[in-house]
């Protein structure tokens, strides 16, 4: 009996390359400054002592950034196709995720912290002994507040892409 071909393999990717227009586009910028200052943020509080809300403000700024990085990432090599639904909506999951996720979750996780140092403003004071986490407390929502800025400036961005027709990133 004749043999039957075996059927095609999938289509061949091309080789992984950055982006380098979407590096020098404002939202590649914006982008690298999140991920900057979102690190500096939920490390600033990692590596302190926190308890109560910290925890939630922790698990947002962490949250936040590992979605950050997953859509830089997919961004920057040109593979946001590949995701699923998503993927053919780029643009306007770009600006959810900056205006909702980001701003909102760090606009909250900044006022967790900004409350914490304000509770703790008091062992800021000269001749204090005791251990005092009013400049971490402190140092996080400054770091969390300008993280909020930046997610509003490139949803913003989107959004303006958005209302001009325009479909792609960049």
């Amino acid at each position: 009996p004749p043999t039957v071909p075996p059927p095609p393999g999938p289509p061949a990717r091309g080789s992984l390359s950055l982006h380098r227009a979407y590096l020098r586009s404002p939202l590649g910028l914006l982008r690298l400054g999140q991920l900057a200052l979102g690190a500096a943020f939920w490390v600033t509080v990692a590596a302190h002592k926190y308890e109560g809300a910290a925890h939630f403000a922790l698990f947002a700024a962490v949250l936040v950034w590992l979605l950050t990085l997953a859509l830089f990432g997919l961004s920057l090599l040109g593979r946001w196709e590949m995701v699923p639904w998503l993927g053919s909506r780029w643009l306007l999951t770009n600006l959810v995720h900056d205006l909702a996720l980001g701003v909102g979750l760090y606009a909250a996780a900044t006022g967790i912290m900004g409350h914490k140092a304000k509770q703790r403003s008091f062992c800021n004071l000269p001749g204090y002994s005791q251990h005092c986490l009013y400049s971490a407390y402190l140092s996080a929502s400054i770091c969390g507040g300008i993280t909020a800025c930046l997610y509003l400036f490139s949803g913003l961005y989107c959004l303006s892409r958005r209302c001009q027709d325009q479909r792609d990133i960049i």
